[in-house]
């Protein structure tokens, strides 16, 4: 009986968090039905409404969401978790680990990574924009006199969307996986009214029809897996939200409602074109039994679309944060709005930067349909760098066999550079844009990444050995005074500036010397328990070596705590934390043939590392024990 109960609450529990998964983790492909087939029938290469070409359609769609979907992301890749957490952050702090790579495939995959990461910024701003945008559509269903409210109506939608995020989602979180699950049981219900009146369309279950499709027209084939893409947006989602809630949970929710829902949906689509072709005008909205039932619909669709967008939107929240952790974005200011929920924070500026730039798609673009000619190449030349990641992976850290790893890589990059060449002719269409957009955040990342290095190798270049300096202290050193000093370094084995402008200046040290570095590792969390290591050094200097995941957020005096269990205790009234602040000096463009950084980089790191956010914020330091001493650097 105990068994059985625990057994019982086993699958409670999986289906409570499957439900909650609803919520976030499927809302952006779940949305793909309010425009794929539309585009793939009605958009700027239209297919012709024929039942082979319906059943071909449908049976692309079928074997994307398969292959891609299922094979790739849910049964495969979501294995690759960096201890529980995905995403491509994680993937690449996965391939990072391959040993005795050479520094320059490390270079390359750390390139390839950010360079996803950034792509994702794109998807961030296409998504809200494409999604809200599409369900307001369902506005010129109901009536055409409602057009010109469609853009207005959108915009206000979004701005309400954006303006929340600073309370939080933790309020509302918990409406997601219900509202969700009633959304694709409508899609279900809508799918299978139309597949009773035109049952022929279950066949595009069998891969047949697709080949067929592409073998009969190649050109036009070529062209709609442009748009059959758009039903496997959303797929990269599962695997960077599995922290959230785990891959078992994903995979049931995926295959027992989601999957089998969605795509009843696409077939009940189908059915209805094949009865009214006239119905490519928004076949989605069309599905409905009965006019009245329109307005609710446009009102459930706009729901889900919020939800989905806001998936996005906290997973730009989450990426921003990582890479600042990781070292690939200054100091910003990060908002946490939930007491019990780490991964419910809130970036101001990277809100606002997502607003701004949302509207402006909006206004630019005006339609779904303009709106998918930007939609779909981010995503899917993420998916291909996710390919390659994965096959570095079980290349070198599963140990997978040659043949086996390269069979792999090449089955699923060729349907990765499929859907991605279908999706380069519209880049002159709109697809420029996300492009535009992944490269200009991709300069941002790995500029900062660069100068951090240059910085801090200038640094050391005028450090004093800190074992040297200690020993000197000790034959006759300054005058020592009460109390402890901590200084923030970023070399542990070298003396930091700060300490030896303090020398200069005050001419005095602390009794008690603490050299606090933080380290930033390539893991998602760091437990309490590990997270302090301390060495006691000889005249009163002390090492305190502090670690925190990627996903942590960096709280000095926490951490201070954490080291009376360590020995050491701290009254913060009588510690001074001693801070250095340099101040960064382009050299002048005449000169810059010796810098090892481009002319228009030092510009951007410049403005950057001036715009960055203090220390005392990041690490949470209480600014009245805070001291500064600053030094000029030339890059």
């Amino acid at each position: 009986m105990s068994a059985e109960n625990t057994a019982h609450g086993e699958q409670s529990g999986l289906a409570a968090t499957a439900l909650a998964a609803m919520g976030v983790v499927f809302g952006d492909i779940g949305t793909s039905p309010l425009y794929t087939i539309k585009e793939v029938f009605g958009g700027p290469h239209p297919v012709p409404v024929t039942p082979d070409n319906v059943l071909g359609i449908l049976s692309l769609v079928f074997w994307a969401m398969t292959i891609t979907v299922s094979l790739k992301y849910v049964l495969f890749i979501t294995r690759a978790d960096n201890k529980g957490e995905g995403g491509i952050m994680a993937l690449t702090a996965l391939a990072l680990r391959t040993a005795n790579a050479s520094p320059r495939l490390l270079w390359l995959m750390s390139v390839l990574g950010i360079f996803g990461a950034a792509l994702f910024y794109g998807d961030a701003v296409i998504t809200p924009a494409m999604s809200v945008l599409s369900a307001v559509e369902g506005l010129e269903v109901v009536t055409p006199q409602l057009k010109p409210y469609v853009l207005p109506t959108t915009i206000a939608i979004l701005v309400v969307l954006f303006f929340f995020q600073r309370h939080g989602t933790a309020a509302v979180g918990a409406l997601f996986g219900p509202v969700m699950l009633f959304w694709f049981a409508t899609l279900g219900a809508l799918g299978a009214w139309n597949v009773i009146k035109h049952p022929s369309v279950l066949l595009a279950i069998n891969p047949w029809y697709a080949v067929a499709f592409i073998t009969e027209h190649r050109q036009l084939a070529f062209l709609a897996l442009g748009a059959v893409v758009l039903a496997i947006t959303g797929g990269e989602a599962l695997y960077a939200d599995m922290g959230h809630f785990g891959r078992r949970a994903i995979k049931w929710a995926w295959f027992s409602l989601v999957f089998p829902l969605l795509y009843l949906n696409y077939l009940g689509q189908g059915a209805l074109i094949l009865n009214d072709p006239a119905a490519i005008e928004n076949p989605f909205f069309l599905l409905v039994p009965h006019p009245m039932l329109l307005i609710p619909l446009v009102a459930l669709a706009t729901v889900a679309t919020v939800i989905a967008s806001q998936a996005v939107i906290s997973g730009a929240f989450s990426l921003t944060s990582q890479a600042m952790q990781l070292g690939y974005c200054p100091r910003i200011q990060i908002k946490f709005t939930s007491e019990s929920e780490k991964g419910q924070i809130y970036v101001p500026n990277i809100n606002w930067l997502l607003l701004l730039t949302v509207i402006i798609v909006v206004l630019g673009f005006r339609s779904s349909t303009n709106l998918a000619s930007a939609y779909g190449i981010a995503v899917t030349l993420t998916m291909m760098i996710d390919t390659i990641l994965a096959f570095v992976v079980v290349r070198a850290l599963w140990q997978w066999s040659w043949p086996r790893a390269t069979l792999f890589l090449v089955f699923f990059v060729l349907v990765d550079f499929a859907f991605f060449s279908a999706n380069v002719v519209k880049v002159l269409d709109g697809g420029w844009f996300p492009l535009l957009l992944g490269f200009s955040v991709f300069a941002l990342l790995s500029t900062w990444k660069l100068g951090r290095k240059l910085l801090y190798e200038r640094l050391k270049q005028d450090s004093i050995p800190l074992e040297a300096f200690i020993d000197g202290v000790g034959t006759g050193g300054p005058q020592r005074v009460d109390g402890t000093s901590i200084f923030l370094t970023a070399d542990p084995d070298s003396v930091p500036r700060a300490l030896l402008h303090n020398l200069y200046h005050n001419k005095v040290l602390h009794e008690r010397v603490v050299l606090l570095h933080v380290n930033m590792e390539d893991v998602p969390h760091i437990d309490d328990s590990v997270r302090i290591r301390i060495e006691n050094l000889a005249n009163g200097f002390h090492r305190v070596f502090v670690r925190y995941g990627f996903k942590d957020s960096p709280d000095v005096p926490r951490a201070m705590e954490l080291c009376v269990e360590k020995g050491m205790t701290f009254e913060m009234m009588e510690t001074s934390f001693f801070l250095g602040r340099e101040t960064v000096v382009r050299l002048p463009l005449q000169i810059t043939s010796r810098a090892r950084m481009a002319h228009w980089r030092q510009i951007l790191f410049t403005w950057m590392f001036r715009n960055a956010d203090p220390a005392t914020a990041f690490f949470k330091i209480p600014p009245n024990r805070v001291i500064e001493l600053g030094a000029q650097v030339e890059l």
